[in-house]
């Protein structure tokens, strides 16, 4: 008689070598994270048959004591057939979720890496749309598709001009009150969802700053607010930062009077250059696919796509199944 399948959450860290069974592009950043409490056993669920790991997933948060903060794990196993794959992943994310995230309130977003070609390869893209499948089954619905950037030493970085001058971000409000502004006209998918949920520019950038930005322990002092040379009058800003895993651009805009005059490309290179000069191994970043602009400026500004990334979310909080 076959094993019953059964769905638990990891029983300790102990249990991190069943959970790597399976195989994900974040697999090398588990182990720190549960030493460190941006991932507990409670967070990462399996779905095992037997001694066969058949699925799994986690949250991530950004330190440790923190609510979960994104889905970021999500594999099911290639070798069960599709059908076997949608099934067992929806009863995974179901009952793990039901456990984790709290009745009534707002599932986490979810958020997954993929080779920039995953649509050309026929089995990459077979497993990945039934994965989607079985997000979109249980209530959410795909976000945005981002590329994943890296600027790599050696990469010329361009010499400052006279065009701009810049300056450290004085404070909290500072940067605030920049980031509520550059809201207007947004590109970016997860700004328009944000005011799409009835959050105004304000809010929106309070939100952005408290849960991400003011997260880096990297130094305040890269942060950047560029000028125009005499009046003073701020046309843009970039936030270069060191999050949990890498150097990163993590923030950048230029305010609505003041595009279409190419200072994106004087914004993005002094953040390239606050970091390239501390020696950093490389420099990562994202935009949306649909950003055409900004995708334009990284890759003028020699940085290169070496991933995708999809999100889903889930707008009503304790969506079910279909």
């Amino acid at each position: 008689m076959p094993d019953a399948l059964v769905i638990r959450p990891l029983t300790g860290p102990e249990e991190l070598g069943l959970f790597l069974r399976l195989t994900y592009t974040l697999d090398d950043e588990v182990a720190d994270d549960l030493a460190t409490g941006r991932r507990v056993p409670a967070w990462m669920w399996v779905a095992v048959r037997g001694e066969r790991l058949l699925g799994r997933l986690s949250w991530w948060t950004h330190k440790a004591g923190g609510e979960p903060f994104t889905l970021d794990f999500f594999d099911l196993d290639p070798e069960l057939s599709e059908e076997e794959r949608a099934e067992i992943g929806l009863r995974l994310l179901e009952t793990a979720t039901a456990a984790v995230i709290p009745a009534g309130t707002r599932r986490p977003e979810f958020g997954r890496f993929l080779p920039a070609d995953w649509r050309e390869v026929p089995e990459t893209r077979a497993e990945l749309e039934t994965l989607f499948g079985v997000l979109e089954r249980s209530g959410a619905r795909p976000l945005v598709e981002r590329l994943r950037l890296e600027w790599r030493p050696g990469t010329p970085v361009a010499e400052p001009t006279d065009r701009l001058a810049f300056r450290p971000v004085r404070d909290r409000e500072d940067l605030v009150g920049l980031m509520t502004s550059v809201m207007e006209g947004t590109l970016d998918a997860h700004g328009q969802a944000d005011l799409a949920s009835g959050l105004t520019p304000r809010e929106a950038a309070e939100q952005h700053y408290d849960e991400e930005l003011a997260e880096y322990a990297s130094p305040r002092e890269w942060w950047r607010v560029a000028e125009l040379p005499g009046s003073g009058e701020p046309v843009g800003f970039v936030v270069p930062a060191r999050n949990n895993y890498h150097h990163t651009i993590a923030y950048i805009g230029v305010l609505p009077a003041h595009r279409g005059h190419g200072y994106i490309d004087d914004v993005l290179a002094e953040g390239t250059r606050v970091l390239a000069s501390t020696g950093v191994p490389r420099i990562r970043a994202a935009t949306d696919l649909g950003n055409v602009p900004m995708a334009a400026a990284f890759a003028r500004a020699g940085y290169v796509a070496f991933q995708h990334a999809i999100n889903h979310v889930w707008d009503a909080p304790g969506a079910s199944p279909s």
